[in-house]
């Protein structure tokens, strides 16, 4: 492997091509002309331009992509996040043309990608879960007798699904028949796949995920990150380690994650994400097989750079560390700027008229940003990720608030005054704040 494309775009693309450069790789990187002057153009060795701003016509379009490594010589693959970053038909054909994608295979990336499969295996490797059905769903005869057993509420879930789509919440029998219905309908939406299972609805739990690292012989876990700061299932702020977890706890969720990893013979980067219920009880929710947007928080808690390990495994080689060489040491709190209105969470594109980043010691911004940048339309929000690092969760958050007082976005509103509120919350600050937290009570707004 010499040359790595990156099929992807904004600061995963430049992460990704920073940590290729210092393995003294090439790089490729693609863009819709809607990103021709975008970060992660400039600074790669090579560029292609695979089609227009529409993501299906662009960094959706596998024939594209293929195009452009083609091209451009590139042996090797690199999805970063979203995108096709969990597609098997696309890490199938990287096989099928003899290109190096870099994640776990086809296979596991198939066989894990499906919730109900992954509930399966993870069942086999004695991984708690919730109470739920052992397979899809496709009556409401079925659906009602499933919810009756397991009491509700419930909550539907699309096999195929992620992001809180094809996911339904019931209350009670008499809503279950709409919203069985709407549930498989918005999973052939988004999803093509219309299969839709049940599981036991948590209603207040946090959200925590343990880091996997493998190279197929060696399964590595560094430690768990929460992950209970969202809006409408999407994440805001991560930090590790959980501030309410005990080293039982620790030991416990890290050996659950490995043993579902060992059961797949999982290779490369991947993350099993829990749910941790009010009587402190861990159930399994799911697999991401990609590297995280949240992955720097688990960086600067172990000093292992993550995605140089990613890569170094698709080029053939053993990890380089091992699981007695992971400690867990001081705390890392991570907040996503995203281009929205802080209040109504509306999308701000536009041209940034003035930026300016924070620094100072344990601070670490991944963006793609720059002075005279014209954010897209056509994309995510998310403009940058600051990472603050401390001796302990008190140093961590007071960096973590100097930092977002002293990062400069002009031109676009941006989510920075949301962080700065929920930072000042009695809930965050417990460290007890469940995902509902912020769909239940908007922090109020200082006048």
């Amino acid at each position: 492997m010499k040359k790595i494309l990156i099929a992807n775009r904004g600061e995963i693309a430049v992460r990704i091509i920073r940590a290729c450069q210092e393995l003294g790789l090439r790089t490729v990187a693609i863009c819709s002309t809607a990103d021709r002057n975008s970060l992660h153009v400039k600074i790669a060795d090579e560029s292609v331009c695979i089609g227009p701003a529409k993501s299906a016509d662009s960094y959706l379009s596998i024939p594209r992509i293929m195009s452009a490594c083609e091209v451009s010589g590139a042996d090797a693959i690199h999805p970063g996040y979203g995108f096709l970053s969990e597609s098997a038909r696309f890490a199938e054909i990287c096989e099928r043309c003899d290109v190096s994608f870099i994640g776990p295979s086809s296979n596991q990336i198939r066989l894990l990608g499906d919730k109900i499969q992954a509930r399966t295996l993870a069942q086999k490797a004695r991984v708690p879960l919730l109470p739920g059905s052992s397979s899809s769903v496709s009556t409401i005869k079925d659906a009602l007798k499933i919810a009756q057993d397991i009491g509700y509420p419930v909550i539907i879930k699309a096999s195929a699904g992620g992001g809180g789509r094809g996911m339904k919440i019931v209350k009670d029998s008499s809503s279950l028949e709409p919203l069985f219905y709407i549930a498989q309908q918005e999973a052939q939406k988004f999803f093509g796949n219309s299969t839709v299972y049940i599981e036991k609805y948590c209603v207040n739990p946090k959200h925590v995920e343990v880091q996997l690292l493998s190279d197929g012989s060696t399964f590595l876990q560094l430690g768990e990150r929460d992950c209970s700061i969202q809006r409408k299932n999407q994440k805001l702020i991560e930090e590790s380690p959980c501030p309410i977890f005990t080293e039982k706890l620790r030991e416990k969720i890290g050996s659950y994650a490995t043993a579902l990893a060992r059961e797949v013979g999982y290779t490369s980067l991947g993350t099993v994400e829990f749910l941790l219920d009010e009587d402190m009880s861990l159930y399994f929710m799911e697999v991401n097989t990609r590297v995280q947007v949240e992955h720097p928080v688990t960086e600067s808690v172990t000093g292992i750079d993550i995605v140089k390990e990613q890569i170094r495994v698709a080029l053939g080689e053993k990890l380089s560390v091992k699981q007695s060489d992971i400690k867990l040491q001081g705390h890392a709190i991570e907040c996503r700027i995203n281009a929205e209105d802080p209040d109504t969470f509306a999308p701000c594109p536009g041209t940034i008229t003035y930026y300016h980043e924070p620094g100072g010691p344990g601070v670490r911004v991944d963006s793609f940003l720059y002075q005279g940048y014209n954010v897209p339309t056509y994309y995510d929000s998310l403009l940058a990720k600051v990472i603050c690092y401390g001796k302990d969760r008190t140093e961590a958050l007071s960096r973590m608030k100097r930092v977002l007082k002293e990062f400069k976005i002009e031109g676009i509103k941006t989510n920075i005054p949301l962080h700065q509120r929920i930072l000042e919350t009695p809930e965050f600050l417990s460290g007890k704040a469940s995902i509902r937290f912020l769909d239940q009570s908007r922090p109020e707004k200082k006048n």
